[in-house]
Formats: structure tokens, sequence, C-alpha cells
């Protein structure tokens, strides 16, 4: 990079360094760990509990059948629910799941700052499974951005949005 000159900046045709990085700071917020931890709950009201439902009482009859059969129960319950989560990713806009709709959450590629490719999201959440196993999630705990295990290896983060005001919702008569 070409050494900025004062008169350059001055005269307004060159950016100061401390400016450029004080708006990619601005325009990049990541998501804090509450509204992960919340996203994450919801996601699992909304979308696991009806999967186990199914699995439970509609494939093994009750909860006798699915503890005779928890490891076969629970590749019912995760295969949907990794495919469901990435039919969702994929499909809006940011990249968000009902959780992350909820709190304002999108998934951000950090190499290009946009939502990640199918590709990504799919290698996202099979890498979430050893995340899940290894204690990988963990790592949210430890790390100043919270980003967990599957984050870290897909190059992915959460990132917080601007909050919606009500007046832009507003219909104008």
């Amino acid at each position: 990079m070409a050494k900025q000159r004062f008169r350059d900046i001055k005269q307004g045709r060159v950016i100061p360094l401390a400016d450029k990085n004080k708006e990619r700071k601005t325009r990049r917020l990541r998501a804090r760990l509450g509204s992960r931890l919340k996203a994450a709950i919801t996601d699992s009201f909304m979308l696991v509990m009806p999967l186990m439902y199914i699995v439970f009482y509609l494939v093994f009859g009750g909860r006798e059948g699915f503890s005779q059969h928890k490891l076969l129960g629970w590749i019912y319950i995760l295969i949907p629910l990794i495919i469901i989560q990435i039919l969702f990713m994929s499909r809006s806009k940011e990249g968000q799941t009902p959780g992350m709709r909820a709190y304002n959450l999108a998934l951000v590629d950090l190499k290009t700052g946009t939502k990640p490719a199918t590709g990504v999201i799919l290698y996202r959440q099979m890498l979430t499974l050893l995340s899940l196993v290894t204690f990988g999630w963990l790592t949210m705990f430890i790390r100043k951005d919270h980003r967990t295990l599957h984050e870290l290896l897909s190059s992915t983060t959460l990132e917080q949005l601007p909050e919606k005001t009500p007046a832009a919702h507003a219909k104008t008569p």
C-alpha cells in the first residue's frame, strides 16, 4: 500500500487509516453470547422438539422403544435437523434459522462478509455435529469473539443485524 500523504488526506482524496478501521468496526458487530444462546434455545424448541416427538412416538412407539435404540433414534433426529437448518439458512436472505431471525442474527462468511454458499453451510452443519460430540461448542465461552469450533473450522460467524424500527414497518396511506 502506498504511503498516504498529508495533503491528500486533508483535501479528502484519501480516507485516513484510522477512519477505515473505525468504519469496519461499526459495520460488523459480532453476535453477543446471550443472543447466540437464546437463538439456539429457540431453534431447539421450534425445530428439535417436533422431530423428537415424531421419532419418539411415531417411529419407535414410545419412550421405551426409543430407549432400546438410542443411537438410531438420535440419528433419526439429527439428520432431518441438519437438513432443515441447511434449508432455512440457504433459503433466507441473511442465512438465518428461526431462532437467528428472532434475535436479529445472521450467518456471515468471514472471507467475503456476505451469506455463505450452500456448500459452506452444509460443511458448517456437519462440523456442528463434531462440535457437539467433542464439546467444541464450549469454545464460545473461552474466546472473546464467542466463535465455536465449527465456526472456526468453516470460517463463518454470527453477526448482530441492526434493529428494525417499528416506523419502518408502518404502512403509509
